[in-house]
């Protein structure tokens, strides 16, 4: 009986809100890259040059930096239903505010360059906290046990979202001239108006912890608080993925066979995107209780400088060594890295429990 409870209930938890989560992500993605694509074009008629389009787009994760820690703190407090639909709501608005940056501009007397800049900082802040945010949502949920496999369900929606916005979003320059607006400028309003819609709907469909889930039946509700968790192993899978990307984009750098290289950065990839899922259900391993959202945000918005810093070294590799080949030996390196510290953090089991219950 105990066991048929536990299908029923995953199943029907994981159907409501895993592709639900997913459809949020791939919006979050589109707003936080859609400025690569409109650069083909925006550039030029702002009058930004490379140094300060690059600064604008890296000053995004130096505030996203800042906010990522307090966001996720306010989100356990107020709970994810609220929190996640404001921060939703409010890149919406931000990023869509983008297509008006010369209107801006000529409003407030700013030049279009730190219009650019000011708009980058505010989505920073307005984005922070959603991937923690939603990482933490899903331990309140899923027993530890199952979220490697349920962060991972999540996580496809990062590769889905390279294949399918990328195409999108290119189309969407396309529409240069239309109604008098630039191709760029409708590519922020479009991609704008999914945030600021599923903004609503969050609000209305999330639920904050599985004791307020009317929608599932009273013996579902209280088994999440009553399971005993099977302890799955995380060090040596984590361990496997990390020395399967090291390998594959460290072999990248020094092979000059176009196939080659491609199969080698495909096996890097490989690792890489297995590594994900296992690596977020390590903060529950040695964390709990309160610490857990301020602890996933910290891990996450850490993670985020690499927006910053990352093209800044590659750069700098590359012109003191005319090749991006030791650019790429770098990030198999931080690889290895990770991969000594996974071993060396060693795996909590007894923590890996939904921070309610560890509280």
């Amino acid at each position: 009986m105990a066991d048929d409870i536990e299908a029923r209930t995953i199943a029907q938890v994981a159907w409501r809100f895993i592709p639900f989560l997913i459809l949020c992500y791939f919006v979050a993605y589109l707003d936080r890259v859609n400025v690569g694509f409109a650069k083909l074009t925006m550039d030029a008629d702002l009058g930004l040059s490379e140094t300060a389009f690059g600064f604008g787009a890296g000053v995004f994760f130096l505030a996203y930096f800042l906010f990522e820690v307090p966001s996720n703190i306010i989100l356990d407090k107020v709970g994810a239903r609220v929190w996640i639909a404001r921060i939703m709501f409010s890149w919406g608005i931000i990023s869509g505010a983008m297509a008006l940056i010369p209107n801006i501009a000529l409003w407030t007397g700013l030049s279009a360059e730190y219009t650019f800049y000011l708009l980058r900082i505010l989505l920073g802040f307005a984005e922070a906290g959603f991937f923690p945010g939603i990482i933490f949502f899903l331990t309140l949920w899923f027993p530890a046990s199952y979220r490697a496999r349920i962060v991972g369900y999540f996580m496809a929606a990062i590769p889905l979202s390279s294949a399918l916005g990328s195409p999108v979003s290119a189309a969407l320059l396309g529409l240069d001239g239309a109604g008098g607006l630039r191709g760029w400028q409708w590519l922020f309003v479009i991609e704008a108006l999914p945030s600021i819609i599923l903004a609503v709907v969050t609000f209305f469909y999330l639920t904050d912890r599985p004791a307020d889930a009317r929608w599932l039946a009273d013996d579902q509700r209280s088994w999440w608080g009553m399971r005993s968790d099977r302890m799955a192993e995380r060090t040596m899978h984590l361990a496997v993925s990390l020395a399967l990307a090291a390998i594959g984009v460290g072999a990248s750098a020094f092979l000059t066979d176009p196939t080659l290289k491609m199969i080698a950065l495909t096996l890097g990839a490989f690792g890489v995107f297995a590594s994900l899922p296992i690596f977020w259900t390590l903060p529950t391993a040695f964390l709990a209780g309160a610490a857990v959202a301020p602890g996933i945000a910290a891990i996450n918005s850490i993670g985020n400088l690499s927006g910053y810093f990352g093209p800044f070294v590659m750069g700098w590799i590359k012109d003191a060594t005319g090749s991006f080949a030791w650019g790429l030996a770098t990030i198999a390196g931080c690889a290895v890295v990770a991969l000594v510290i996974t071993l060396a953090l060693g795996h909590d089991p007894h923590l890996e429990r939904a921070p309610e219950a560890a509280e």
